[in-house]
């Protein structure tokens, strides 16, 4: 039976270090047939890291201008070979079996997301160092993701062939473009949520994440209630979010694998003279 064709899309801007850690996490994948297709936001160069993982299909698209990260998610998908898409954040990373893992829940599926453990780094000599971590794991339900979304994008799979019903990204939904999107592709097809925590999500409190930026939210988050008729949605810390009851009542078991080492990348290996 011919293996799908997995196109790993990662858009980046000036994470070197992760960046090097999400190549290395790759490497490490028990399902090995894919592309990766990189795309620079106009940030410092990464033509020497993508250099330093040539067993690795890369295609590295840099873009001329900062267009921010939905643009260059676009433009991935426009580049993708695959008969899938995966995307992942540069600062995300996932454990080796997560694309095998994935790849067999699209059998009966057409859009797979993970559970996450959500960690927070420290920055110590060019790499990561985890602090602390949560579990990220709440059950799927169709009405339940248009009040809160429990969708991780990072390490999220889906058939290519979606774009062609939905479009592409919604470039105008700078910090909901994952919940636009799975609102949009829940409407028309199946969805799947698969119970392994493989997907390692960075909320360091050093770090650029968008999730944190409350105040920039709240302009985003009413455009898209108003394209899905979700009504008023409040804007709260994230963390204080998860520990409102009804949050606390869609939690759920996971499959709990990461053993709390960390990646070291060749990068890192190589500016430490190793």
């Amino acid at each position: 039976m011919k293996r799908p064709f997995v196109s790993v899309i990662i858009p980046t801007y000036n994470r070197p270090g992760a960046l090097a850690e999400l190549l290395e996490a790759l490497t490490m994948q028990t399902y090995q047939h894919f592309e990766v297709i990189i795309i620079n936001d106009a940030g410092e160069p990464v033509d020497a890291i993508v250099q330093l993982y040539p067993e690795l299909t890369i295609h590295l698209i840099d873009l001329p201008k900062n267009q921010l990260h939905v643009y260059a998610r676009n433009q991935g998908i426009q580049h993708a070979a695959g008969a899938y898409i995966m995307f992942i954040d540069d600062d995300d990373l996932i454990l080796c079996d997560h694309m095998k893992t994935m790849v067999k829940a699209l059998d009966d599926s057409d859009l797979v997301y993970a559970d996450a453990e959500i960690v927070n780094y420290r920055e110590e000599d060019n790499r990561r160092v985890p602090l602390s971590r949560k579990v990220f794991a709440y059950t799927y339900d169709k009405q339940y993701m248009r009040e809160f979304s429990t969708f991780v994008p990072s390490g999220s799979m889906y058939r290519a062939e979606i774009h062609e019903e939905i479009g592409l990204l919604d470039e105008s939904l700078f910090n909901y473009w994952d919940w636009d999107f799975f609102l949009r592709v829940q409407e028309k097809f199946r969805v799947k949520r698969v119970a392994v925590a493989s997907v390692l999500y960075d909320f360091s409190e050093t770090g650029t994440n968008q999730s944190k930026q409350l105040g920039k939210m709240r302009y985003y988050l009413d455009r898209l209630a108003e394209k899905h008729g979700l009504g008023h949605l409040p804007t709260k810390n994230f963390f204080l979010l998860l520990e409102e009851p009804a949050m606390k009542q869609r939690q759920a078991t996971t499959e709990r694998i990461w053993d709390g080492e960390m990646i070291s990348s060749r990068y890192a290996k190589n500016i430490q003279g190793e």
